[in-house]
């Protein structure tokens, strides 16, 4: 049984490059459309296993071409795909990604496959679950999936890591279930009311989630680094600052690098310190997993910046 469990979603991202994101009614001329591979739960489960983590993933994606190009995909990294499902005609999930010269990005999203993933469809993978040492997840696929996981999870001392995005709010027992949480400052408003402007408001909506259950609160900060509060004590751990290209999966990089931090028993900021690495090297890249960085190329990056 793999140690991590990614659940979550898989998407075909349709990207194309932009000036700027236009305004309502305007037309703007795009350049370098592809089709890259993405997903939050792909993406996660991706950076996981390029930086060496024992990983398995449940997922489910449509019986087109894009499904069972992922499909390979996945075997090619080394993911355990035992939970990847294949819905019988039904298009793998879609993500319409438009990219701004200044690194940001603006996504539209149609479940399509991804809206399969329900309680009952992992029935079969909760075993997976309950052997694994964490369990990672997102917002991307239907709530009854999630929430089922996280309980069977937290019943068999799983540890449960939810990114929670894209925003939306949650249930107090869905809350409850979660050992660590990563929202970024959207995130964290929509969860706790409080909007995150410094490290007071910061620690604020911390508090919040604190009160809820969960024992680590990470709120990401983009450049600023990660806002890290245990037990009601918070701190700025620090990121690496570098020329962005594309912001697409960064949070997704992050996520599934800590993960695998902590599987190789880093302590909590050195495995965010990891991360940040990772999320580094992934903003000066272009699309999804095509950003995504190597063991190797995350190690050598932490050398230079040592």
């Amino acid at each position: 049984m793999s140690k991590l469990v990614v659940l979550g979603s898989v998407n075909a991202d349709h990207v194309l490059q932009v000036p700027s994101f236009p305004r309502p009614g305007e037309t703007l001329h795009g350049r370098n459309y592809q089709v890259i591979p993405g997903g939050k739960g792909a993406n996660q489960a991706v950076a996981a296993a390029r930086l060496n983590a024992d990983i398995g993933f449940i997922a489910s994606v449509g019986d087109d071409a894009f499904g069972m190009l992922m499909r390979g995909n996945f075997v090619k990294d080394g993911i355990n795909t035992r939970g990847l499902k294949t819905e019988k005609n039904c298009p793998t999930g879609i993500a319409m990604i438009q990219v701004s010269d200044s690194g940001e990005n603006s996504i539209c999203l149609s479940p399509e496959a991804n809206e399969y993933l329900t309680a009952e469809a992992i029935e079969a993978d909760l075993d997976m679950i309950r052997d694994a040492e964490y369990l990672l997840m997102q917002l991307e696929t239907p709530m009854c999936g999630i929430e089922k996981a996280a309980k069977v999870a937290k019943s068999a001392n799983t540890k449960v890591i939810l990114n929670p995005a894209p925003a939306r709010e949650l249930s107090d027992e869905l809350l409850a279930c979660v050992d660590m949480i990563t929202p970024n400052e959207t995130e964290a408003e929509v969860l706790t009311g409080v909007t995150v402007t410094d490290n007071q408001s910061a620690q604020k909506a911390a508090d919040i989630l604190h009160t809820k259950g969960i024992d680590t609160v990470m709120i990401t900060l983009g450049a600023k680094g990660v806002w890290l509060s245990r037990m009601g004590q918070g701190d700025i751990i620090s990121g690496f600052r570098v020329e962005a290209t594309d912001t697409t999966a960064a949070g997704d990089t992050f996520n599934g690098a800590l993960v695998t931090g902590l599987l190789e028993g880093l302590a909590l900021e050195s495995a965010i310190k990891f991360a940040h690495a990772a999320a580094a090297i992934s903003v000066t890249r272009f699309g999804a997993q095509t950003s995504i960085p190597t063991r190797e190329e995350v190690d050598a990056f932490l050398a230079q910046h040592a």
